[in-house]
């Protein structure tokens, strides 16, 4: 008997069985509404739960890194939970939600990705636990809701209102967000360059978000992180081409062309056949002359530097194009990438020319210098003292190997994330934990003013985020349940900027220290988490 026919002949004794006298079962439907969404819900909770520990070691500036492999062999070394869930293959469906909360959270507010994540896990052990105790997952996923309400008013009521003016205060946001990373040793570099590049972009005044394709970010192999820099310009990672033709040009005057400076080709698949050197000289002829045609329109404008945007059906620039520009003393740049254009046009205030038609003085970029450079083993093009800038700032980024330039990349995108937190909600809170545990504190205090089902869980909620501080103080090398206990008493003694100061091991006041964080971070880390533990939660069934 084969192991199908085996399964096969068990379900049908079981079908046949089903409320059988004395089989001691209520029937199958009795069974499927009494077990069977207890054992989905435990699935789920177990799988997100597994996610959550995955992360967990890399939570905190002293948290462990991650190296991860993918399919085709290229390897990660990172500790931002974004990244790290978004290269985990993940099959679950309940632990998929948790790879998405991260994204969420990276995507809202840029950094807290392992808390939320942590934070969601823990929030799920206590919901497992109430469940078992009998109470009903809707009753308990509404009081999660109200917790995190309170929880978001007491986050508000702790924080510290700062003007985007106080550059002393974004640099600590920024410094901390980096202490984290595999190049917290260079946060004194990247953290002003972080606030520096935000402030370039926006108008403090008005802007109450920052559209982070404004800051563009090119990655240079060689050198070390020390070298990277903020560029007030553009930087463009193509070099420049033509034998003879100029690498660095003063006064220049930029052309953004999307046309190609080559004979033109037929749309369709055809064949020209020539039969006799007198029709080979003239088609010769005739491309010259078409190629002279096009330059001569672009000298007319005294144009100086010219950018080419890639072209996919044919070549960009033919080679008797580019000896013709180089005798004229012109710059080339080429394969200019589609998506780059807009920025480069924002940045350099030129107009991207479509057409030979529409090449005239207006539409042109003017520049103070425009030049090639050497970075590492490569060259790159860098344009400054652009005439009428837009709201735009590149950073050339160095690192001596790939995994570093990655992390790196990462990382100022975190810091760049902060700042934009900072600008969108203008309101700082201490880190170390200080936040959760005070939290834990107040909300532990307001479970005491309600009664019933509510008072149960938001007393869990309040518990679940001491996983936070236990974990910073696990991964610092620090006795967790001495450190939990010492803050919960410092924060009930009305402290509540105590947090726990890794690089010591003690427990201090944390502002001090100047670790904090953007209010948003915390706030959105909550409502984020709590919203998937809710969705979690009221998941009964799984169908395929």
């Amino acid at each position: 008997m084969t192991t199908s026919d085996s399964t096969k002949s068990f379900a049908s004794v079981a079908a046949n069985m089903k409320g059988a006298p004395g089989s001691g079962q209520m029937g199958d439907s009795g069974f499927k509404t009494r077990q069977r969404p207890d054992a989905i819900r435990n699935s789920n909770i177990v799988a997100a739960k597994a996610v959550a520990d995955a992360v967990r070691t890399s939570l905190g500036p002293r948290g462990m890194d991650k190296m991860i492999q993918s399919g085709n062999g290229e390897v990660t070394i990172t500790n931002d939970g974004a990244t790290i869930l978004k290269q985990m293959s993940v099959i679950h469906p309940a632990a998929k939600m948790l790879v998405e909360l991260s994204k969420a959270q990276d995507i809202e507010a840029g950094d807290g990705t392992t808390t939320v994540v942590v934070i969601a896990g823990s929030l799920l052990d206590a919901a497992s636990r109430l469940v078992a105790k009998g109470l009903h997952p809707t009753a308990i996923a509404e009081a999660f809701e109200k917790a995190a309400d309170k929880a978001t008013e007491i986050l508000k009521s702790i924080s510290i209102p700062i003007e985007l003016s106080d550059k002393d205060s974004l640099h600590r946001s920024a410094s901390t967000a980096l202490n984290s990373k595999v190049v917290s040793q260079h946060t004194h570099l990247l953290a002003p360059m972080a606030v520096q590049a935000v402030l370039k972009v926006i108008d403090p005044a008005v802007d109450r978000n920052v559209d982070l394709r404004d800051i563009r970010i090119v990655k240079k192999l060689g050198g070390t992180i020390e070298d990277t820099e903020l560029v007030d310009g553009l930087v463009l990672d193509q070099k420049t081409i033509g034998f003879g033709a100029p690498t660095r040009i003063e006064k220049a005057k930029i052309a953004l062309i999307q046309f190609c400076i080559s004979p033109p080709k037929t749309d369709m698949e055809n064949a020209v056949i020539i039969s006799d050197h007198a029709q080979m000289d003239r088609v010769i002829k005739e491309e010259r002359q078409y190629i002279l045609n096009i330059i001569k329109q672009i000298k007319k404008t005294s144009c100086n530097v010219l950018l080419i945007q890639k072209s996919i059906l044919r070549d960009a620039i033919s080679d008797l194009a580019i000896h013709y520009l180089a005798k004229m003393k012109i710059l080339i740049v080429k394969d200019v990438e589609r998506e780059d254009v807009p920025f480069i046009a924002k940045t350099l205030g030129c107009k991207p020319i479509a057409s030979l038609d529409h090449f005239n003085q207006d539409m042109l970029g003017t520049a103070e210098l425009v030049e090639e450079i050497t970075a590492g083993s490569d060259k790159i093009v860098k344009i400054t003292g652009v005439a009428h800038p837009g709201h735009t700032v590149s950073i050339l980024l160095r690192g001596s190997n790939k995994l570093v330039l990655e992390e790196a990349d990462r990382s100022i995108h975190d810091a760049l994330c902060v700042i934009r937190c900072l600008v969108k909600e203008r309101a700082l809170i201490a880190g170390g934990a200080a936040p959760e545990i005070e939290l834990a504190v107040r909300l532990a205090e307001y479970a005491q003013s309600l009664s019933g089902v509510d008072q149960y869980c938001i007393r869990a909620f309040a518990e679940a985020l001491e996983v936070i501080p236990y974990t910073l103080a696990e991964n610092a090398g620090l006795n967790p349940i001495a450190t939990v206990t010492e803050l919960r008493n410092r924060h009930a003694q009305n402290d509540v900027n105590a947090g726990i100061n890794v690089r010591k091991g003690l427990i201090s006041n944390i502002l001090e220290e100047n670790v904090v964080q953007p209010l948003l971070v915390s706030v959105s880390a909550i409502r984020l988490a709590t919203e998937t533990v809710r969705s979690i939660l009221k998941i009964d069934d799984i169908v395929n």
